[in-house]
């Protein structure tokens, strides 16, 4: 695993920031006025390693880290998995959270001032209602189906086609490929999900630009996130799933880790604001492509490609 994704949001963020500072003062309350439920916490935890920079009293405390070793709880023994029921990306709970309680007074206090003194302010007071709408609107979480047949490929993201492009040879598959590209409008969900169902084995992660991402030259001048994944079943292919930013889309979060196994259509991860995600798939005798530039696809339920 890359050293430098020493967390599952690796560029940072103000958002990031914001809730790391909320967490101090969270564990602050829980050692003064919640020591029986530390206790508790603390006979629950496992693993001897705390690979974060604070104390870890409870699940909360590792969200931003589960990509890495060290403590955990099961799913039985933490009382916070109910939020990953929710219709939205639990990754952007905290953006929904922030941005809602900016954006929901200033609603209100346009749609007062539209009424004490101009009607003109209520204009002024949709763009601040139509902004929270769009941000619900880009971290929700939608159920997909996915198929199951054997040897597809299905879609890592929601979003457009733009490009598919012949590889001679390439270094991690050690053979010819194809890449398809999508591209994620802010319009699209941008939860980011398995092609295949695979083993990560590898990743790969570097800094950059912020271009649009419907520049060609985003795919390789900006930040971006790679998974290297090798099929559970034979003939165990492998393939690349890259994340990457986009102008508006700055915060890649990925979960995954080396040896995490991954069912076909499982979340792994997400884009937080329009960009664009890479899939690169061994190019062989008997695959056919299932798309074509302009395709709009769904992560988990569109199907790529399928190999015989």
């Amino acid at each position: 695993m890359d050293s430098q994704i020493d967390c599952i949001q690796p560029g940072g963020g103000v958002c990031m920031r914001i809730e790391l500072t909320w967490g101090a003062w969270r564990r602050f309350y829980l050692r003064l006025f919640r020591r029986g439920y530390l206790k508790r916490m603390a006979k629950s935890r496992r693993g001897s390693e705390n690979q974060c920079q604070w104390d870890v009293l409870d699940p909360r405390d590792l969200k931003f880290h589960v990509n890495q070793e060290g403590y955990s709880w099961s799913a039985a023994d933490d009382p916070f998995t109910w939020r990953d029921q929710l219709p939205f990306a639990r990754a952007g709970l905290a953006e929904m959270i922030i941005f809602s309680s900016v954006l929901i007074p200033l609603s209100c206090l346009f749609v007062i001032l539209a009424c004490r003194h101009s009607i003109g302010w209520s204009v002024v007071a949709l763009l601040p209602i139509l902004l929270q709408a769009e941000i619900i609107w880009f971290f929700r979480n939608p159920r997909r189906e996915v198929p199951a047949e054997s040897g597809l490929v299905v879609s890592p993201a929601d979003g457009r086609v733009d490009l598919i492009e012949e590889i001679e040879h390439d270094e991690i598959l050690d053979g010819p490929a194809i890449k398809i590209a999508i591209f994620l409008s802010v319009f699209n969900v941008h939860i980011n999900r398995m092609p295949i169902a695979a083993t990560v084995f590898g990743s790969g992660y570097r800094q950059g630009k912020f271009l649009s991402a419907l520049k060609p030259e985003s795919a390789w001048e900006n930040e971006r996130l790679e998974l290297w994944i090798e099929g559970i079943e034979a003939p165990h292919r492998v393939m690349r799933v890259r994340q990457i930013t986009g102008q508006l889309a700055r915060r890649i979060v990925c979960h995954a880790k080396t040896g995490d196994r991954y069912q076909r259509g499982e979340q792994f991860g997400m884009i937080k604001l329009g960009s664009r995600t890479e899939l690169i798939i061994p190019r062989e005798e008997g695959l056919e492509l299932a798309v074509k530039i302009g395709t709009k696809v769904q992560a988990g339920s569109s199907i790529m490609a399928r190999y015989d």
